[in-house]
Order: C-alpha cells, then structure tokens, then sequence
C-alpha cells in the first residue's frame, strides 16, 4: 500500500507579510482608510517640508550679523552669536572653562551611570549623589579651589537649567520616598505631620514657592546671614516636588500585595529591613513611569526660575530677543529652546522605557 507523502507548507502571500502586510492591514484595510491614509500623508509632507525648508534647506548658518542672514529661511547665525549665553549665561569668558568642565564629566557619569556593565557601578552613583554636587558648586563658585569668585547671578543658560534639574531631582526622591513612608507610618504625629507637609506644597502653585523662596525664606535667617538665590530656588523646587514624588511613591507602596509584607514579617526582618530589601524596590519599579513623570516636569518647570530673576536657558532666549541688533528671531530663539528640552526630557523617557522593559520580569510567563 503507497503510503501518503504531505507536501511541505507554502509560504504565505507576498502582499500579508513584511511592510506590505503591515500597510494592508494597518493603513488600506478598507477604502475609507485608504483614502485617510492619503490625505493624511500629503498633510503630513507639506508640513514636514515646508519645515525643512526653512530651517535646514533654506536657511542662514554661517555669519556674524544679521547681514548674514539673506536667505528666506530662518536664521541660525543669532543662534551662534548667542550660543555661549544659552550655553553659559554671563559667566566670565576667561573662565569658560569650568562650566566646560562641568558639561564633561557630567556627560561622563551619566553615561557610566546609565551602562549596566561598568565596574563600581554603585560607587559612582554614590559619588554622583554626594560629593560631585559639592565638588561642581565648589568649582563654579570658584570658594573651593583659590579660583576667581563668580556670583550665581552670573550663571544662566544651560548651566543654570540642569543644575536646578539635578539637584532638584536627586534630592525629590528620597525625601518624597521617607514623605510617604511618613504617611502610611502608625505613629499619629509622623503620620500627621508628613499628610500637613504634603497637602500644603500640593496645594501651592510653583510660582508662589518660588517667590516665598525668593523673597520671605531670607526672613527665616538670622540677622546678617545672606542665602544665594539660586540656593532658594533649588530649595523651592525640591520641597515642591517632593511633595508630588511622596504620593506617586505611596501609590506604590500601596500597590504591593499585603502577602510581601507578611512573609518579610514572617522572615524576621526590622521595619527598615522589610522596606529596603522587599517593599521599596517592588514599589519603586512599579512607580517608574510616574516617577520619571515628575523628572520630566522638573526639567520643564525650571524655566519658571526667570520670574525671581534667574536667566536660565528660556530666559536667555527672551533676553535675546530684545536685542535691537537682533529684532525679528524671536522664532529661531523660541525652535532653539524647545528643541534643547526636547532632547533632554526624550532622552530621559526612553531611558525610563527602557528600565521597564529590563525590570519588568516578574510579569513575564
């Protein structure tokens, strides 16, 4: 008896596999679509061109003047022109290189921060959290080192945008992780005073921080004690969004099954044992978009600081555009600043994606 042969499987159709496939199904599964797939598309590419054309195509980049700008396109001379006060504000030229200095290892350390196989990881973290704010200050300021004295009132840019970020940032999160194991605490008076502390900068606009910051904190010192007002502005912002870092971190905590609390119990473990080593990281992990939330409207909110005086990169964009050897790039100045935090709060998101993704084992199957 001939036995039955199967004949191997065909492949599928061209046109249901690959970029066609996905075109087919996604963009021309009906008529209707298609045809929204086209008119979106030619939306689209008039847009994208007309805005290629007039900052890459048809614009001005090299110059010193205004007179080098004779194209119809936009104009990125008054952004170079302009380029070491969005980068540095009113720091001395001849001392330039500290901020320089600044930028670099800063650069340095979050890239070694950032890749998960460098040598004394933790160490540097630990580093970056304590002693390299103090280290940077010191070289800025010029105290620490014999170097020339240069006033915060003379730092913007840039410098002043990622300082109040940094800073603003290491500093949020563990006082808004012990805020809110304050609040959840089964001490009354704990519990009572990190609820009034978080309810009441919850409920304060930024601006009027910034401005009790600025004007009535000096009223809280001793007679003959000056406070620098970038120092009030950085503590401004951190009391401000500690607060809102303290009830995304309690939204974790709450998230966690009352069964990890009970088998940290159950192995013997102290009050802080069981929140360092079983509840916070689960809590944290899960919390990770939330947290990296509040990051980003930090970063954001720090162009609030012009309204005291402080001249950070969206404030010397401003400044610039009052230049009467510059009236009329107002545009220019405005694209510049928004596509420098567009950089750095995109960068940040897709870091914090892709901690997810790597931390995101305990739902896989």
């Amino acid at each position: 008896m001939k036995q039955h042969q199967f004949q191997p499987s065909l492949p599928p159709p061209p046109n249901t596999v690959g970029i066609v496939g996905w075109m087919r199904k996604n963009l021309f599964s009906s008529p209707l679509n298609g045809i929204t797939t086209v008119l979106l598309a030619y939306f689209a590419f008039q847009l994208i061109w007309s805005v290629l054309d007039w900052g890459v195509f048809n614009a001005s980049w090299i110059g010193t003047t205004r007179d080098d700008c004779t194209s119809t396109g936009a104009c990125w001379v008054f952004i170079s022109v302009r380029w070491e006060q969005f980068m540095y504000g009113f720091y001395p030229t001849e001392e330039l290189w500290r901020p320089r200095l600044f930028y670099g290892t800063l650069a340095i350390l979050v890239a070694l921060m950032a890749y998960e196989k460098t040598p004394k990881r933790s160490w540097i973290f630990i580093f970056f959290g304590s002693a390299y704010p103090i280290l940077m200050a010191g070289l800025l300021e010029g105290s620490m080192f014999g170097l020339p004295s240069v006033d915060t009132h003379q730092w913007g840019g840039l410098l002043v945008t990622l300082i109040l970020a940094i800073i603003g940032i290491v500093l949020s999160l563990p006082i808004g992780v012990v805020l809110a194991l304050g609040r959840r605490s089964k001490m009354p008076i704990i519990s009572k005073l990190s609820v009034f502390y978080i309810e009441v900068w919850r409920g304060v606009p930024l601006i009027t921080v910034l401005f009790m910051a600025s004007v009535m904190l000096p009223l809280f010192f001793s007679g003959g004690v000056q406070t620098d007002k970038l120092v009030r502005a950085l503590i401004g912002v951190t009391m401000f969004y500690s607060a809102y870092m303290a009830e995304v971190v309690r939204g974790g905590l709450q998230a966690i099954p009352k069964g990890q609390y009970e088998a940290a119990d159950s192995l013997g473990l102290g009050y802080w044992q069981k929140m360092r080593l079983v509840v916070l990281p689960q809590a944290l992990k899960i919390t990770i978009p939330s947290i990296v939330n509040n990051f980003l409207s930090l970063f954001k909110d720090t162009s609030l600081v012009l309204i005291i005086g402080m001249y950070d990169v969206l404030g010397i964009g401003q400044s610039a555009n009052t230049d009467p050897n510059w009236l009329g790039y107002s545009t220019e100045s405005y694209v510049f600043v928004g596509l420098v935090f567009w950089v750095f709060c995109f960068g940040i998101s897709r870091y914090s994606i892709y901690l997810e993704n790597k931390l995101n084992t305990g739902h896989k199957r």
